[in-house]
């Protein structure tokens, strides 16, 4: 193994070159290859292939069991941020930090395996967090069985590098995609009395639907309703036929959710009377609410130190697939500070983002003691 000195620069390289090769969900095949590569390197034992791309490491052999988990997919960004390692994948790029989250665990692995713990850990590098989900095949997998308790981190450009920043309880939200298809009647731009229009319809649409929240959602009641995405027409001369609204729905309670899934309904029925036309609202299932543990959260704070601990006591509206972990087994959730000067106004999944790198120096170190300090308190719980 290397000298420990040397492990930033090892990290950084790991990332580097995962950044240089970015791959969609359930594709990252190369960023699996050198996951796999740097295990054998630190002389960890491990399997590829789970949920199709995921890799799964284990150290040691019996004892209290703790998880880390990164995720390792990139996503459908071009990248322009004019790094010398930039994305040489077009139209693909890691920019939501994924390829600094492999750095860190597998920089917790190389500490970990130096001075290995009395316990087991599991190290698990996911694929597709950004798309339809790679914690759930992976879970279906069993490769939580035998697991007691999990951790994860995300970057986050909003704060300095070397904080760790905690949310007690709800963490991020229930994530619910949305399709809504228009189908009118075609006609001459010239005589629109003879067509429905699903344009105008799809456009009248998108303004109602954000007083779904302004007027029928509890104030207090976090609701967020994104249109993402318009699409109608062929030609600049014909009356649309169809039409399609894309979007999410993001809460952090059920009640509401039900509610807002409700009311997205009965404002299609409502425009599809008015118009004459036909209207489809299709919900598509997402990842529910991210919840952190009172017990790991405590793991966690210990870890970071009080000097470093940075309590968000709000949830984000953002989705994360550690949710379904988090479900089945007791973890916690953190995000690791790490704004880079001249990149503060460019926020995760933007094309040009970037994060300090040092960040992966201190969240390596938090993610190796919090396995430490939860093992212990484990096997102490245990005897």
């Amino acid at each position: 193994m290397m000298a420990i000195e040397n492990l930033f620069d090892w990290m950084r390289a790991i990332r580097r070159e995962i950044h240089r090769q970015p791959e969609l969900g359930f594709n990252e095949h190369k960023t699996a290859a050198l996951i796999a590569a740097k295990l054998t390197e630190l002389g960890i034992e491990f399997r590829t292939g789970v949920a199709q791309t995921g890799v799964v490491g284990v150290l040691g052999t019996h004892g209290p069991t703790v998880a880390l988990r990164a995720d390792m997919d990139a996503l459908p960004v071009t990248e322009c941020t004019g790094l010398s390692f930039s994305s040489e994948n077009a139209g693909v790029m890691h920019a939501c930090g994924h390829d600094g989250h492999v750095a860190i665990v597998l920089g917790a692995a190389y500490l970990l395996r130096k001075d290995p713990p009395k316990g087991r850990v599991v190290f698990i590098f996911q694929p597709n967090e950004e798309g339809s989900g790679g914690a759930k095949p992976m879970i279906e997998g069993g490769i939580l069985d035998g697991v007691d308790a999990i951790f994860a981190g995300h970057i986050d450009p909003r704060y300095d590098a070397g904080k760790i920043i905690l949310t007690p309880g709800v963490n991020t939200a229930y994530t619910n995609g949305f399709d809504v298809e228009i189908t009118g009647r075609s006609g001459h731009a010239a005589r629109p009395h003879e067509a429905i229009d699903a344009v105008v319809i799809a456009c009248s649409m998108v303004m109602q639907i954000q007083a779904i929240v302004s007027r029928s959602v509890d104030p207090l009641k976090p609701a967020v309703i994104t249109i993402g995405q318009i699409t109608g027409g062929t030609v600049n001369n014909v009356i649309a036929e169809h039409a399609i609204l894309r979007g999410t729905i993001r809460t952090l309670d059920d009640v509401t959710r039900q509610l807002i899934f409700e009311r997205l309904k009965g404002l299609a029925s409502s425009f599809a009377s008015m118009h004459g036309a036909t209207i489809d609202v299709r919900i598509h299932d997402g990842y529910p609410p991210l919840i952190n543990h009172a017990g790991q959260l405590e793991t966690a704070q210990e870890a970071a130190g009080s000097d470093n601990v940075v309590i968000l006591p709000t949830p984000s509206m953002g989705g994360e697939d550690f949710a379904f972990f988090v479900e089945k087994i007791p973890g916690c959730f953190v995000r690791f500070g790490a704004r880079k000067k001249g990149h503060e106004q460019f926020p995760l999944h933007s094309q040009h983002f970037d994060f300090d790198e040092e960040a992966m120096k201190t969240a390596a170190e938090f993610m190796a003691r919090a396995v430490r300090i939860e093992i212990g308190k484990l096997a102490t719980r245990a005897g």
